[in-house]
């Protein structure tokens, strides 16, 4: 039976938005004014497995990730997920015909395509590191932004940045679980192979993380917003949810 008295939002697919490596699901908080005047239905942006309140995983990969997210799901959502790098590839595991969940479009942006092999040493060796802490909350905040990608975008004092620090004992650190940088190297044509789902693949013009060519390469239609770099939707959020039109 079909129920028709449920209220427009409860027809609507539930918007998932997925942070990047470093960052948290805060760094959509800004999205918060466009997302009440553009999607009619409800959104969710969780903190990834050892990303600001998420606790940590013993070990870390993109499917360990998406089970996750996915556990925190209510039954029966359906998602249209939206995802920034690291967040993308986890969208990809979540769409998986494998999971059986109803996911009717993944977004991924910005998601690294390419790897090589001084690349991934150096995440697997920064995932060894023990935790780095600051006698001083600006100190912390500075390696955050690093770390997140978000340097030049936001200043030390946002509330977006906030989320990715922790206060121990009068000392500061960043909320993520170093451990994250191990998750390795996403297999992205068997990701897409995975899934039976529509995947738009974007990326902002003058991102140095990943190309065109490199995109269009995995089969998938692909999206270049001009003028944005690699944090794309914190630079124009309208511009990025605009990507996600097709799928309301």
């Amino acid at each position: 039976m079909v129920d028709d008295t449920g209220t427009r939002a409860d027809r609507q697919p539930v918007l998932l938005l997925l942070h990047g490596l470093g960052a948290t699901g805060e760094v959509w908080l800004p999205w918060a004014p466009l997302l009440e005047s553009r999607w009619a239905g409800r959104w969710l942006a969780p903190d990834l497995a050892g990303h600001g309140w998420s606790p940590p995983l013993p070990a870390y990969s993109f499917g360990a990730l998406a089970e996750r997210v996915a556990a925190a799901l209510a039954p029966g959502d359906r998602l249209v997920v939206l995802g920034h790098s690291l967040g993308g590839v986890v969208g990809l595991a979540l769409a998986a015909r494998a999971t059986g969940l109803p996911v009717d479009a993944v977004i991924g942006l910005g998601i690294k395509a390419v790897w090589s092999e001084a690349e991934l040493d150096k995440a697997g060796e920064l995932a060894t590191r023990p935790v780095t802490w600051f006698a001083s909350r600006d100190e912390a905040a500075r390696r955050y932004l690093r770390v997140s990608g978000l340097a030049g975008l936001l200043p030390p004092d946002h509330p977006v940045t906030e989320a990715g620090l922790r206060q121990v004992d009068g000392r500061w650190r960043l909320a993520m679980d170093p451990g994250a940088f191990a998750v390795g190297k996403p297999d992205l044509p068997a990701l897409l192979a995975g899934t039976d789902v529509p995947v738009l693949l974007a990326r902002g013009e003058h991102d140095p993380m990943v190309t065109d060519a490199q995109l269009k390469e995995l089969g998938v239609p692909v999206a270049t917003l001009p003028g944005l770099g690699h944090n794309a939707h914190v630079e124009d959020p309208a511009a990025v949810l605009a990507l996600a039109d097709p799928y309301r």
